[in-house]
């Protein structure tokens, strides 16, 4: 049974699931290549004769249903095809099927796997990071145009992002006082943070031009820069949210870096030559990068294992702490 496998089992389990998976797209004897895994396990896949190579995606157990990834791809390719918004599209197996479910004896349920398209770019640079976010501002934009005015599917289903679900009792990635290294000192002040946080979202409301479908995730290892055009790939946590939500993630994992709010207006600069921002909504980004910081301190503590909670969790307590005092003195 899965809940029972080290991690090392776990992994080779799930090499073996992936590979097992292949035929299923007539790609016998292709080689496989980890390249991530945080929520999911993600590959390169490098067909025999040197064809271009394909994604392969192996789903964690019970994040998402088969409707809610169904749900995902039916908007990336809506995406690409009505708001000119580059992004990989999945591609179909032998049986005509975008979503390929596969068992493994060593684990206690199916997976699900989605192969898509392999795009060309690469992630922005750390030392110029200006100008792509200004086309990600861009990009965001129109991903949010389209959200406003999409039919979605009848099976639509996807993650919520609202506060409840980010850092209330059914949050999606686990209680935040569990993050790393918080001290009971520490989880006070981050409490303290937390609850102005939930009365300035709640008089924020949920307005039609305020919260929607969103991507959720547009950190810079999801973005990618190619002859100057910003492509987005990895919409695994899209799903209903604040639309500042998705500006504030661009900056994850550094919120904290001395230029953010330099980056932050060239990201609303881009963004406002697309679709308006506000005054009063622009005042209230500083709720949604702490929002975003807290949501990713609860994900490191329920994803302990993962090479990125491991790299980036040393350190991360005390920078959301002094994240978490600067709000409280901005914003009280």
């Amino acid at each position: 049974m899965s809940g029972m496998l080290t991690t090392e089992q776990m992994l080779r389990a799930i090499d073996e699931l992936a590979a097992a998976a292949l035929p299923l797209w007539g790609l016998d004897g292709a080689d496989l290549q980890l390249i991530n895994h945080s929520e999911n396990w993600t590959y390169r896949v490098l067909p025999k004769g040197a064809a271009r190579p394909v994604i392969l995606r192996v789903h964690r157990d019970g994040y998402h249903s088969t409707d809610g990834i169904r749900s995902e791809l039916a908007w990336m390719r809506a995406l690409q095809a009505e708001a000119q918004v580059k992004t990989p599209q999945a591609i179909p197996g032998k049986d005509g099927a975008d979503i390929q479910t596969v068992t493994h004896p060593a684990l206690s349920s199916p997976r699900n796997c989605v192969l898509f398209e392999f795009i060309d770019g690469i992630e922005p640079p750390q030392d110029n990071l200006i100008p792509p976010f200004r086309q990600l501002g861009e990009v965001t934009a129109r991903c949010h145009n389209h959200s406003e005015t999409w039919t979605r599917p009848p099976y639509f289903e996807r993650l919520s992002w609202d506060f409840e679900h980010s850092l209330g009792k059914t949050a999606n990635w686990g209680a935040w006082q569990a993050g790393p290294d918080c001290t009971p000192e520490r989880a006070k002040l981050l409490q303290r943070a937390v609850d102005l946080m939930e009365r300035r979202l709640k008089a924020f409301g949920h307005a039609r031009n305020r919260y929607g479908l969103i991507h959720a995730d547009f950190r810079l290892a999801n973005l990618l820069v190619h002859n100057g055009d910003v492509r987005v790939i990895d919409f695994d946590d899209c799903g209903l949210g604040w639309f500042l939500y998705d500006g504030a993630t661009a900056v994850s994992f550094f919120e904290d870096r001395a230029d953010v709010p330099e980056l932050m207006e060239a990201w609303k600069e881009g963004y406002r030559r697309q679709r308006e921002l506000p005054k009063e909504d622009d005042h209230e980004m500083w709720t949604f990068i702490l929002l975003r910081r807290m949501t990713l301190f609860a994900w490191m503590g329920s994803h302990a294992e993962t090479d990125l909670a491991r790299t980036e969790g040393p350190g991360y307590s005390t920078g959301t702490c002094d994240l978490a005092e600067r709000y409280l003195s901005q914003y009280s």
